[in-house]
């Protein structure tokens, strides 16, 4: 059976094709520009030639139906027909309070959905697009959704509660959410497997950091707090998003500079971050570069969101107490030595001790590597995440009635003796390019 997954954000629609009985990827890509002239879909499958093709995409209906023509092609497709696809999960960004875990979509489901837009207003709309359009194509199909803030829900209300008027949270729901639960599920799962330990008695300090970024305290095997708060923007500094600051600069600069809310909230944003810091760059890439030339905003920009997630290592340690390890993922985690150097300087005293050399050749998205010091206390490991995987499993589990919360369902790469044969593959011509990776790849330890 085939499973179709999809991350529908405003313009684009991300997808993935897996077949559950092979434990395979088919194929990948994303459709770009919908809604907008110029739209193409790049599509990559293993043993096929990566392609582009233009075609225009009014909507989102139109762009999923290209997703389905694509993967269907005689020439480049995965599958010979839709009949293929048994079931379609969709990234949804906020459950609010109402969903703790995935849930098999229904008018009443998607009608709740709805009802809280409000509290992301950048990111639910489009997944909602997503779904009705999906719906539309494939009106046949058991349509999942799975919540980037279920995996918080385990937060206790010391963590998620804001010092505010009560009324607040109980009439507009103002509280602490959590985001990007799918990867904190997937790499806490996997760092359990890498030391060896039951995963409800680990503890774990994750650090998500991307364009978007969130740190995640993981106590006992559940979200004990996180950084970001009822909407993406609190917390770290991001590519585009200022994270934790001084509220009352926002008033301040209300007055000063004559902007109106929306205009605040854009600001905030997408004109943050280290891009407002450098005025130009949100790619740390180009930051990197820009610091090894010299540049001294762009060293500001490092130091300054290397400090932010040092930070809350230390804040996040003195929550829980004892840490197995630290675990960071996502594009700038699993591809960022100066920002992993940088959040982890001087934490020597807490046991965490990062070898400088494995740290700066680990570069790869296609294996497990350790990074810390042979004697440190705190393991520190770089993993990457598979969110799409995760929301297959549990469009899968929906579909056949075996689906549960994380502490009481059994996920595949649980299992020491999981593999992702895509990225096994991958790690082959990895090996080849960069043989040194062999040193630093985790094994997994007998429990």
């Amino acid at each position: 059976m085939v499973i179709l997954t999809l991350n529908c954000g405003s313009s684009s629609v991300k997808y993935q094709v897996y077949h559950w009985t092979q434990k395979a990827v088919l194929a990948s890509g994303i459709v770009e520009r919908v809604g907008q002239e110029g739209s193409i879909i790049n599509h990559k499958a293993p043993g096929i030639a990566d392609i582009g093709i233009e075609h225009e995409c009014p909507n989102h209906i139109v762009a999923i139906e290209l997703i389905l023509k694509t993967i269907t092609d005689p020439q480049h497709g995965v599958v010979k027909s839709m009949s293929e696809i048994g079931v379609v999960g969709h990234r949804m960004v906020h459950g609010g309070m109402k969903f703790a875990r995935s849930v098999l979509i229904n008018d009443e489901s998607l009608a709740t959905f709805k009802e809280l837009i409000d509290l992301a207003p950048l990111h639910n709309p489009a997944n909602i697009m997503g779904v009705e359009a999906a719906r539309a194509v494939l009106p046949n199909v058991p349509h999942c959704a799975i919540m980037d803030t279920a995996w918080h829900q385990t937060m206790p209300e010391s963590s998620y509660m804001y010092a505010l008027p009560r009324e607040w949270y109980e009439k507009y729901m103002v509280r602490r959410y959590g985001f990007h639960g799918t990867s904190f599920l997937y790499t806490a799962k996997r760092a359990s497997v890498l030391l060896g330990k039951d995963p409800f008695e680990t503890n774990l300090i994750i650090a998500h950091i991307g364009n978007g970024s969130s740190i995640n305290a993981v106590k006992n095997g559940c979200s004990y707090d996180t950084s970001m708060g009822m909407t993406p923007l609190e917390g770290l500094v991001m590519g585009t998003r200022s994270g934790d600051i001084d509220p009352g600069i926002i008033f301040h600069i209300m007055k000063k500079a004559g902007l109106s809310a929306a205009d605040v909230e854009k600001k905030l944003n997408k004109e943050s971050g280290v891009l407002g810091i450098t005025g130009r760059w949100s790619d740390r890439r180009d930051i990197e570069n820009a610091a090894e030339a010299g540049d001294k905003i762009a060293l500001v920009a490092q130091e300054l969101e290397g400090y932010r997630i040092k930070k809350y290592i230390g804040a996040y340690y003195a929550a829980l107490g004892h840490v197995d390890a630290i675990v960071f993922t996502a594009g700038v985690g699993e591809m960022g030595p100066v920002t992993r150097h940088l959040s982890t300087l001087g934490l020597e005293g807490m046991g965490i001790k990062v070898d400088p050399d494995r740290n700066a050749k680990a570069k790869c998205r296609n294996a497990e590597l350790e990074i810390s010091a042979p004697d440190s206390p705190v393991k520190v490991y770089v993993i990457p995440t598979d969110e799409e995987l995760v929301m297959t499993e549990d469009a899968f589990a929906l579909m056949n009635g075996t689906y549960d919360v994380h502490t009481k369902y059994h996920y595949s790469f649980q299992d020491a003796s999981y593999v992702n044969k895509q990225r096994e593959a991958g790690l082959v011509s990895d090996l080849k390019k960069k043989p040194y990776l062999a040193d630093l790849i985790a094994h997994p330890k007998k429990a």
